[in-house]
């Protein structure tokens, strides 16, 4: 028997209970398992572990020794393997490489890679600030969706902007992405966003003042993380979690056109 709040209960009884009962949702339609922060504590797990993997393929260097004062690490094998490229060839009457040669994943993988110890720290202390407040209100797969979405956006925009020979990667289109959504969230639960601004500011200074940050890639993820934001926090609620599958849907075809776009631009097919 356990103990319940009027007596003693058997555990046949609270199994039967727990499967009847209907778990807490968030105000935006997620789970209440946001609080434990699963998503958020994956996304940083998975960053970690491509950092070593990266400073493994450079035979233990790429921490430090790069820009901004020799504080950002330099590129490692990994890097030209998996950061944002467009279309070059890495040596003269080489074989073209970048998502123009069909190399997509770079997408995805960009967004996971870091350039130094320095550039990781950054990041991955702007993820646990903004992702745990983020998954808390949106739940985690929801919050996941965004931070994913955001991610890929910045590095389509860095695609679309950048020349075809610029590498990028880091976390920061998925940063700004969160960013972004953070507006239509908390205004949606009615709080103020003002402190919020001052921290946005510097971020977008910094972003448009420090020589070889992606430009195109953090003004992308902050767009699309707005929009997917306001998607998710105003959705009916009536028909709210098939106006949120909607909204992730309309935005990864909308980036998958404009990846196809500008491929065929760089490759003249």
């Amino acid at each position: 028997m356990r103990e319940a709040s009027v007596g003693h209960q058997c555990p046949e009884c609270v199994a039967v209970g727990r499967r009847t009962v209907r778990p807490a949702r968030t105000a935006f339609g997620g789970t209440g398992l946001g609080v434990h922060g699963y998503a958020t504590k994956a996304l940083i797990g998975i960053n970690v572990v491509m950092m070593l993997l990266a400073v493994a393929s450079a035979g233990g260097r790429g921490l430090a020794g790069g820009g901004f004062g020799g504080l950002l690490g330099s590129a490692t094998p990994l890097h030209r393997w998996g950061a944002v490229l467009g279309y070059a060839s890495y040596a003269i009457d080489g074989p073209a490489h970048g998502i123009a040669a069909g190399e997509y994943y770079r997408l995805i993988t960009a967004m996971f890679l870091h350039y130094g110890l320095l550039h990781i720290a950054l990041n991955m202390w702007a993820l646990w600030v903004l992702g745990r407040q983020l998954e808390v209100a949106l739940g985690p797969l929801r919050f996941l969706g965004l931070y994913l979405l955001a991610g890929l956006g910045g590095n389509v925009a860095a695609y679309l902007f950048s020349a075809p020979n610029a590498q990028s990667a880091g976390a920061s289109t998925a940063i700004f992405g969160l960013f972004g959504a953070f507006f239509p969230v908390l205004r949606k639960l009615g709080r103020d966003t003002s402190a919020l601004i001052p921290v946005l500011v510097v971020n977008l200074v910094f972003t448009l003042t420090v020589p070889s940050i992606s430009i195109p890639g953090h003004l992308g993820g902050l767009a699309v993380g707005f929009l997917v934001g306001a998607g998710l926090a105003y959705a009916p609620r009536q028909r709210r979690t098939a106006v949120q599958v909607s909204v992730f849907a309309a935005g990864l075809a909308l980036l998958a056109v404009l990846t196809l776009v500008q491929t065929a631009a760089l490759t003249g097919t």
